[in-house]
């Protein structure tokens, strides 16, 4: 998936860049498409008691999406899956090989899951350098920059039948939409998403419509969604995939923000958090690891109550620094509910450091429970589960 900062070769997780692309999920479970209203049916309340009942081990498995870079489910991810009990696969890399091939792959990967604890697949769909899924029985997609200039009616239907297409090959979540803004003069400078077209364009209030109506469209497509790369990657210029990013211009009150606003407004399934640092918000702390960015900002400021994900905590260079172990239990003590890693050998580092961390912390172990609540609540809009 195109991971923090989304690059068209494989780097990490669909967020920023463009690593291994995960293996859609087989949907076996899977039900109807959600509704196009936008607030979803199941709610963080009514899977708190499915959460609750869930063992430490088994919460903290739900709140980590693998990456696959494969054709096929390969031993060393197969097993991740079975000793941690992970919840999610994300298909990373570019992959031409049809939808048949890849709802070959996601049903493998579903039969891993349960019918408790089901697998959620997903994938990086957003168009141009960053659609993972092509060949036949997919449709060849414009960038978000052509996607931007059409008008909402279009998109929201392109939009339907892309998800369609997902839905499909059994896929349940798109990691986008992008809902960046890059500013006219950045566009070149700005390695994640100006320099790939990513971006549906340079004004707030333009990009706002289009975020608006590619998750409306992907919604009624039966397909999830996530706002990203909060609070925005529109102004750096390094690509958080291969190098620490920098933001000295987005603060608590830029219009960068209002796209994210308009996502949530439009409900949005979850949103991703940047793993750059944003200097007038938070200079201490890259924006995954940062309280004051999600708690504080996205949480509080905004009113946002859904599912936090993370830029690939894996693979991506702007997090190398920081020991596995460590880069998970940051981003959950933060506020942030489920890691993407697109490097599966750290996987088992990464969950013992969460369970080491919950035995010693019980106001920690606490936010694990409300976080697995959210990420099964994010099943069942996808209809893998009932929390009923």
């Amino acid at each position: 998936m195109a991971l923090a900062a989304c690059a068209p070769a494989p780097l990490t997780t669909g967020m920023e860049s463009a690593t291994a692309a995960p293996t859609d999920p087989a949907t076996t479970t899977s039900a109807s498409a959600p509704s196009t209203t936008a607030s979803p049916s199941p709610t963080v309340a009514s899977c708190a008691a499915l959460a609750a009942d869930l063992s430490l081990e088994e919460q903290v498995g739900q709140l980590f999406m693998i990456g696959l870079d494969s054709a096929e489910l390969n031993e060393t991810t197969r097993r991740a899956i079975a000793d941690y009990d992970i919840g999610s696969v994300i298909l990373l890399s570019n992959r031409t090989s049809g939808s048949s091939a890849i709802r070959t792959l996601t049903a493998s990967i579903s039969k891993e899951g349960t019918a408790r604890l089901p697998i959620m697949l997903a994938v990086d769909q957003e168009g141009g350098p960053v659609q993972r899924l092509q060949g036949d029985g997919f449709s060849s997609i414009p960038t978000a920059r052509e996607q931007g200039t059409w008008s909402a009616d279009e998109l929201r239907a392109e939009a339907t039948s892309w998800a369609r297409q997902l839905k499909k090959a059994g896929v349940d979540y798109n990691l986008a939409p992008v809902a960046d803004v890059v500013p006219e003069s950045k566009r070149e400078s700005n390695a994640p998403i100006g320099s790939l077209k990513r971006d549906f364009g340079a004004d707030a209030e333009q990009v706002s419509a289009s975020v608006t109506a590619f998750i409306g469209g992907m919604r009624a497509g039966g397909i999830m969604t996530s706002a990203k790369h909060f609070p925005g990657l529109g102004e750096v210029t390094e690509n958080t995939d291969y190098a620490v990013a920098y933001d000295d211009d987005i603060d608590e009150d830029s219009d960068a923000l209002e796209p994210f606003r308009a996502a949530i407004d439009a409900g949005v399934s979850s949103v991703m958090i940047s793993s750059a640092i944003f200097e007038k918000i938070d200079p201490d702390n890259e924006g995954v690891f940062s309280s004051v960015i999600i708690t504080d900002l996205l949480r509080g400021k905004l009113g946002y109550d859904g599912v936090v994900i993370a830029d690939d905590l894996g693979a991506a260079k702007a997090v190398g620094d920081v020991a596995p172990g460590e880069r998970a239990v940051r981003f959950l003590a933060a506020g942030g509910d489920l890691v993407i890693n697109a490097d599966p050998r750290l996987m088992g580092d990464m969950v013992e450091a969460v369970l080491d961390e919950a035995d010693d912390d019980a106001d920690f172990r606490a936010g694990l429970e409300t976080s697995t609540a959210r990420i099964l609540a994010l099943k069942a809009e996808a209809g893998l589960l009932s929390c009923g």
